[in-house]
C-alpha cells in the first residue's frame, strides 16, 4: 500500500511550487525559529533558497538548445518579445505611480511594481508545453526553448531599471544570468549533460519553494486573496493581449500566444532574489512573493480555459473553410 502524495500535489495548479511554499509559510508562521533551533542541514533547508535556485537555473539553462530551427526562433522570439514589452510597459507605468515600495493600505495593500513585473515576466513552461502538445504542433512546443530565457531574476531587474526605479550594478545583472548561461553552454556541448541536468529541474522546485515559504509570515499576508486573484487575471488579460497579437502578426492563430499568458511557479522566487540584490525592494518582497504565487495558481486555471476555447473556435473556423484543422502554429 502506498499514499499518492505526488499525484495529489500535482492536482493543484502549480502544485509542486505552491504546496511546498505554503507548507514552509505555515511552518514559519507557527514556529518562526525552527530553522535556527535545529540548525545544520535542517536550518540550511529553511534558509537556502538562493543556493538551491542557483543550481535550478544551471539545470534549466541546460535545456536550452541554441540550434533551434528558424520557426522556433520566430515563434519563441515573438512570444518572448511580447512578454518583455508587456513587463516594461507595466514597469514604466507602475514605477511612476508606486516607486519601489508597496501600497501601504486599502484593498491594494502589498501590491508593488516588483510583484506585477515578476508575475508577468516568466511563463509557466509546463503549462505552455502541455497546451501546445494538445492544441499545437511539436515545433510549437519547442518554441518554449526561447522562452526559457525569461527564467530567473535577470529580466525583472532589467525591467525595473528601465522603469527608472532603483538600478542594479552590472555585476549583479551578470550574476543573475550566469547560472543560466553556464547551464546552456554545458547542455549544448554535451547532450548527455543536457538530459542529466534537465532531469534534475523538477526535483529542485519543491525544495526552493519550501525555503521561500519559510520567509513568509501568513499573518501579514492574509489580504492577498482577492488581490492575488486580480493580479492573475490582469496578467492573463494584459500580457495575453500582447502575446496573442504577436502570435497573429508572425503567422500564428493566437493559440500559442494565449497559452503563454501565464506566470511560472519559479517566478515566486524572483522577489526575494531581487530584494537580496537591492535592499530598496526588501519591503515589497514578502508581499510580492505571495501575490506572485497567487498569480501562478490563477493563471494556471484561467489560461487553459481560454486557450482551449480559442483553439476550438479556430478549429471550427478552419473546418468551415474546408481546411485541415491545426489549431496552433
Amino acid at each position: 500500500m502506498q499514499i499518492p502524495i505526488k499525484a495529489t500535489v500535482e492536482r493543484v495548479p502549480g502544485g509542486m511550487m505552491i504546496v511546498p511554499l505554503l507548507l514552509g509559510a505555515v511552518v514559519y508562521t507557527l514556529f518562526p525559529g525552527a530553522g535556527e533551533y535545529f540548525g545544520s542541514f535542517t536550518g540550511a533547508l529553511f534558509s537556502g533558497s538562493l543556493t538551491i535556485l542557483a543550481v535550478f537555473y544551471v539545470c534549466m539553462g541546460a535545456s536550452i538548445d541554441i540550434r533551434s530551427t528558424p520557426y522556433i526562433l520566430k515563434k519563441g522570439g515573438a512570444l518572448f518579445g511580447a512578454k518583455v514589452v508587456a513587463s516594461i510597459v507595466v514597469g514604466l507605468v507602475l514605477g511612476r505611480l508606486l516607486g519601489e515600495a508597496p501600497v501601504g493600505s486599502g484593498f491594494f495593500a502589498g501590491l508593488s511594481t516588483l510583484a506585477v513585473v515578476a508575475a508577468m515576466n516568466d511563463t509557466n513552461g509546463g503549462l505552455y508545453m502541455a497546451l501546445m502538445g494538445q492544441f499545437g504542433k511539436p515545433k510549437d512546443v519547442a518554441a518554449y526553448s526561447i522562452l526559457t530565457i525569461e527564467s530567473g531574476p535577470f529580466l525583472t531587474m532589467v525591467t525595473l531599471g528601465i522603469a527608472g526605479l532603483s538600478a542594479f550594478p552590472w555585476q549583479t545583472l551578470v550574476g543573475a544570468l550566469l547560472p543560466l548561461l553556464v547551464g546552456a553552454i554545458l547542455g549544448n556541448l554535451d547532450h548527455d549533460l543536457r538530459r542529466w541536468l534537465g532531469g534534475a529541474t523538477p526535483v529542485l522546485i519543491p525544495f526552493f519553494a519550501f525555503a521561500l515559504g519559510c520567509s513568509i509570515d501568513l499573518k501579514s499576508v492574509w489580504t492577498a486573496g482577492l488581490l492575488g486573484l486580480g493580479l492573475g487575471l490582469a496578467v492573463v488579460a494584459f500580457s495575453g493581449t500582447l502575446l496573442f497579437t504577436a502570435d497573429r502578426l508572425t503567422g500564428g492563430t493566437g493559440v500559442a500566444g494565449l497559452a503563454a499568458a501565464s506566470t511560472a511557479g519559479n517566478a515566486a522566487a524572483v522577489p526575494a532574489i531581487v530584494a537580496g540584490a537591492n535592499p530598496a525592494y526588501k519591503e515589497a518582497a514578502a508581499h510580492a512573493t505571495v501575490l506572485v504565487a497567487a498569480s501562478v495558481v490563477v493563471t494556471a486555471i484561467v489560461v487553459p480555459i481560454i486557450t482551449a476555447w480559442w483553439a476550438d473556435r479556430v478549429k471550427r473556423r478552419e473546418e468551415a473553410r474546408g481546411e485541415p484543422a491545426e489549431a496552433a502554429s
